[in-house]
C-alpha cells in the first residue's frame, strides 16, 4: 500500500510573513555593515567598499519598499516569497564574490536562506533555490575577487581545499534543507490535525447543546400536555358513548399520552440506557460493525470463540456496554480491510481469562513494511490509487482521518492495536485489537470511568 503524507493544499501555500522576510533581512544587512565596517575599518584591509555598501544599501532599500507596499502582517504569496529568497541568495552570493568567494569564513551562510526556504515554501520552490545556491557556491569555489587580507601575505588556498570546503557547504545545505522540510511537514500535519479535532469537538458541542434544548422544550411542553390530557379524560367522560366526538376525544388522548411518552425519552438521563440494547457481546458487536460493508468485493467471515485451555465462567463470551466510537472504530478497520482485499475478509474474536482480541485479516496486498508504523496518524492515508481515481472522476477523495478517529476512539477505549502482515507466502494485512478482558464485559472499567467523568 502507498501512502500520501500531504493534507490537500497544505503543501502548497507560502507560509512566510512580510515581517519575518523583512525582519531576517534588516539582521542580514546589519550584520553585513558591521563585518564590513570591521574589515575595512578596524583591520584596514582592501577590498572594493564601494560595491559592497550599494550592494547592502540595495537590500535596505527593498525592506522600505515592502513595508511601504504591504501591511506588517502580510502574508507572501509563494511566487514572491521564492522570488525574495532568490534575491537574498543572489545578493549575498555578490558580496561573497567581492570578499573572496569560497575563501570567505562567511561562506556558509549562503545555507541560511535555503533553510529558510525549506521551512516556509513548498518543497518545488525550494529544490529551485536550493540548485541557485548551489550553483553559485560552485561559481563561488572558482571565480571570486581576493579575500581581503593583509597586504604582502595574500591568501591563496589550494583547489583541492576550495572543492572539500564547496562539498562541506553543498552537503550543509542539503541536511538542513529535509530537516528544516521534515519539521516544516510535521507542523503543518499537526496543525491540520488539530484543526480537525478542534471542528469535532465544535459539532459534538452542538450535540451536547441540541441535548439541552431539547431537554428544555420537553420540561416547558410537560405542564400544557398535562393539562390537554386532563381536559381530554374530562370531555370523554361527558360525552355519551355513542357520540361523534368520542372516538376524536379518545385519539386525542392517546396522542397526547403519546407526546409524553416521547418527552421522557428526552429528558431521560444518559445512564438511563434501554436495557435490551445497552450491552452487547462480541459477536453482536463485531456482527453490526460488519453488516454495512457486507455485499461488497470483499466476504466477510466472523468467528468467535474462546481461547484454547480456558474454561469455567471465563469460557462465556464476554458482554460489554454498547458504545457507538467502539463499534465505529471497529467498522472502520472492517471497511479498510474490504477495499483492500481481493476476495476474504475474516473477522476473529478471542477470548481467556485476561484479554479480548479481535483480529481482523485481509487477503489484499498488505502494508508497506517500511510505513507500517505511520499508519493511523492524521493525513496518513493508505488509499493513494483510490485518491487519484477520485480526483480525476471528481469524487471527494479519502484524507486518512477516517483511521486516526477511528484507532483513537479505539485506545480512548482501553484498546491496543497492532498492524502487521500475513507471513510469506501469503498476501494480507493482520490488524488486531486487543482489550483487557475486565475492562471490556464490566461498566466498571475504561467505559464506565469515561461515563462517570463526563
Amino acid at each position: 500500500m502507498l501512502l500520501e503524507t500531504d493534507p490537500p493544499e497544505l503543501a502548497t501555500d507560502s507560509r512566510l510573513r512580510l515581517q519575518t522576510s523583512v525582519r531576517l533581512r534588516w539582521f542580514a544587512v546589519v550584520g553585513q555593515l558591521v563585518t564590513v565596517a570591521v574589515v575595512s575599518l578596524w583591520f584596514g584591509f582592501a577590498m572594493p567598499l564601494g560595491y559592497c555598501l550599494a550592494l547592502i544599501v540595495l537590500s535596505a532599500w527593498l525592506n522600505v519598499y515592502l513595508r511601504l507596499r504591504f501591511p506588517a502582517r502580510h502574508r507572501l504569496s509563494t511566487h514572491l516569497g521564492t522570488w525574495l529568497i532568490a534575491y537574498d541568495i543572489s545578493q549575498l552570493a555578490a558580496l561573497l564574490f567581492l570578499t573572496g568567494g569560497i575563501t570567505n569564513p562567511f561562506m556558509p551562510l549562503i545555507i541560511a536562506p535555503v533553510t529558510v526556504a525549506a521551512a516556509t515554501l513548498p518543497p518545488r520552490n525550494t529544490v529551485l533555490l536550493g540548485v541557485l545556491a548551489g550553483v553559485l557556491s560552485v561559481v563561488l569555489a572558482y571565480h571570486h575577487l581576493a579575500v581581503p587580507w593583509p597586504a604582502g601575505a595574500p591568501l591563496e588556498l589550494p583547489n583541492l581545499y576550495k572543492a572539500g570546503l564547496l562539498a562541506a557547504v553543498l552537503a550543509g545545505m542539503i541536511f538542513q534543507a529535509l530537516y528544516a522540510l521534515r519539521l516544516a511537514k510535521e507542523s503543518r500535519l499537526m496543525s491540520a490535525a488539530l484543526a480537525a479535532t478542534e471542528l469535532i469537538l465544535a459539532r459534538e458541542q452542538k450535540l451536547h447543546a441540541l441535548d439541552g434544548l431539547a431537554a428544555a422544550a420537553a420540561h416547558e411542553l410537560g405542564t400544557p400536555l398535562s393539562t390537554i390530557t386532563l381536559v381530554a379524560k374530562e370531555l370523554n367522560r361527558s360525552v355519551p358513548p355513542d357520540s361523534p366526538m368520542a372516538e376524536d376525544l379518545s385519539l386525542l388522548q392517546a396522542q397526547a399520552v403519546r407526546c409524553r411518552e416521547i418527552l421522557q425519552k428526552l429528558t431521560r438521563s444518559p445512564e438511563e440506557r434501554d436495557p435490551l440494547h445497552a450491552m452487547l457481546s462480541v459477536s453482536q458487536l463485531i456482527e453490526e460493525a460488519a453488516t454495512p460493508y457486507r455485499g461488497r468485493k470483499a466476504t466477510i467471515v466472523i468467528e468467535a470463540h474462546v481461547a484454547p485451555g480456558t474454561s469455567g465462567p471465563a469460557a462465556e463470551e464476554p458482554v460489554g456496554e454498547r458504545r457507538p466510537g467502539v463499534i465505529y472504530g471497529v467498522g472502520n478497520l472492517i471497511e479498510n480491510a474490504v477495499d483492500f482485499a481481493a476476495s476474504t475478509v475474516a473477522v476473529t474474536a478471542t477470548w481467556g481469562d485476561q484479554s479480548l482480541t479481535v483480529t481482523i485479516v485481509d487477503d489484499g496486498p498488505g502494508f508497506a513494511a517500511d510505513l507500517i508504523e505511520t499508519i493511523g496518524e492524521p493525513y496518513v492515508t493508505t488509499r493513494s490509487t483510490a485518491s487519484r481515481a477520485a480526483k480525476e472522476s471528481g469524487a471527494p477523495a479519502g484524507l486518512g482521518l477516517g483511521l486516526f478517529i477511528a484507532k483513537t476512539l479505539l485506545e480512548r477505549s482501553g484498546a491496543t492495536i497492532t498492524l502487521e502482515n500475513r507471513p510469506r507466502p501469503e498476501r494480507g494485512a493482520i490488524v488486531t485489537i486487543t482489550w483487557p478482558r475486565a475492562l471490556y464485559q464490566t461498566r466498571e472499567g475504561v467505559f464506565g470511568r469515561e461515563r462517570h467523568a463526563s
